[in-house]
């Protein structure tokens, strides 16, 4: 199985961002995946026309599977682009592709860029992961660790503990995915591979790179000069999974 995975694309109805996820969904359009993740913030204020604007580029004959970030709003999120009923609870989803579960969770606390899966996202996890012995994926936008890009480390993924206890109970997780770093990453989280998609819309800069020290008023600590990127996820037979970062 092969797995598309994307973060970051910060839809914001102008064209930069709009021509960057058309070219990453133009490239993806000559491959045969098996699914594609995006893992949050796709819209850059959760406002209506920008998930009218993400429906329609993020279109793929493989399913497409997404979950929210810190910029997203639920209500739209879930009318934009789940064509469900406007609601802001969490949006947890699950699917199953090819004997494969992807359960999706929501990290986001609404109104703030930190992450947390309330205990309601725990439960609903735990039950999901029960539910067979398959290989599973869990994906969200904030990672549960520190990454070495402080600003971005600042608002990770807390409470991270009780996640970790319901990974030790569901050995059938072969990787993490997770998004919110601008940058493509790899490490691990209690024991289990943890892979951190790149940013469409723009690059986060490491502390030993020029420009890491501007401060949000300048750019920020990010590079939007370099082009999209993304990674595909390889998930081998023995459950391994093997990640290769593509630039666009």
């Amino acid at each position: 199985m092969i797995i598309a995975h994307l973060s970051d694309l910060h839809l914001d109805d102008g064209p930069r961002a709009e021509e960057r996820v058309a070219a990453v969904m133009a490239y993806l359009g000559e491959l045969t995946v098996d699914a594609v993740v995006v893992t949050g913030d796709i819209a850059d204020h959760g406002a209506a026309s920008e998930y009218a604007r993400a429906a329609e580029l993020l279109k793929h004959p493989a399913p497409v599977l997404v979950c929210p970030g810190n910029h997203d709003v639920r209500a739209e999120f879930r009318t934009g682009l789940l064509g469900l009923p406007a609601s802001d609870a969490p949006i947890d989803l699950a699917r199953e592709v090819d004997g494969v579960l992807f359960a999706l969770c929501d990290s986001t606390i609404p109104g703030r860029g930190a992450g947390f899966l309330a205990d309601a996202s725990l439960e609903w996890l735990d039950e999901t992961l029960s539910g067979g012995d398959g290989p599973a994926f869990v994906a969200f936008h904030h990672p549960p660790v520190e990454v070495g890009v402080s600003l971005v480390d600042a608002i990770r993924q807390t409470g991270e503990d009780r996640l970790a206890a319901v990974l030790a109970r569901h050995p059938r997780v072969v990787a993490l995915l997770a998004g919110h770093v601008h940058t493509g990453a790899s490490t691990t989280f209690a024991g289990v591979p943890l892979r951190i998609a790149p940013g469409v819309v723009s690059s986060s800069l490491l502390p030993v790179e020029p420009g890491a020290g501007r401060g949000w008023d300048e750019g920020g600590p990010l590079d939007f000069e370099r082009p999209p990127s993304l990674l595909l996820h390889v998930l081998h037979d023995d459950g391994r999974v093997t990640s290769h970062h593509r630039v666009v």
